[in-house]
């Protein structure tokens, strides 16, 4: 083989095996918790860069063989009929998200008459899993100041949480927050979707 054309083949081979490492050490970013990018627990990811599957960069060596398949994660979500309130399930966590409506009056952070009854089945749920840390978020929609909205996600966030602690005792930790308009879970632009987003949520850890 002509020397240059191996110099060719050698620098071919070095960037594809280049790009694979960089590809299988993509990181994942994982929020903060003293000054979350993204709510606690959830993680962000870069696009992968397009990779050619038939590689020789990428092909395993000659004997090497893959890692036994293992299921990182499933998740389960169940929602009532008028999408009130949704439940999902991790392998590790559960959240409850609950619509600001069932809970509170219109712009207010104080509790409906039927909004004890719902929280204190998500605390039965925290006591059943035996957890001993709990997330209550709260977050608005778009409308309105975005100061206005952290104000008042806050407040029904930790209204939420005062109901939560008086029937669980000094053996479980609270951490406490209002996100705002930050972090919808449905479109803003219809009235359907801002409902969604006005929402208070409670995590917890799954019992062992």
């Amino acid at each position: 083989m002509p020397r240059a054309h191996r110099r060719s083949t050698a620098t071919v081979l070095t960037a594809l095996a280049v790009l694979a490492t960089l590809t299988l050490a993509a990181p994942v970013a994982e929020a903060d918790d003293d000054d979350p990018s993204a709510p606690p627990g959830s993680v962000t990811t870069s696009p992968p860069p397009e990779v050619d599957p038939n590689s020789p960069g990428l092909k395993l060596a000659d004997g090497a063989t893959l890692a036994a398949a293992k299921v990182l994660d499933i998740k389960s979500v169940v929602e009532d009929m008028g999408g009130e309130e949704r439940r999902v399930d991790t392998s590790e966590t559960v959240t409850f998200a609950l619509q600001a409506e069932v809970l509170f009056p219109k712009d207010s952070s104080k509790l409906n008459p039927e909004a004890r009854s719902r929280i204190q089945a998500i605390a039965d749920e925290i006591k059943a899993q035996k957890a001993t840390n709990v997330r209550v978020f709260g977050f608005t929609d778009n409308l309105g100041s975005y100061a206005h909205g952290l104000t008042l996600s806050k407040n029904r966030a930790e209204v939420v949480h005062d109901e939560l602690a008086a029937g669980l005792g000094a053996d479980v930790t609270f951490q406490v927050r209002g996100y705002s308009e930050d972090y919808p879970i449905a479109d803003n632009s219809s009235e359907q979707g801002r409902r969604k987003n006005r929402r208070v949520e409670v995590t917890f850890q799954k019992g062992t």
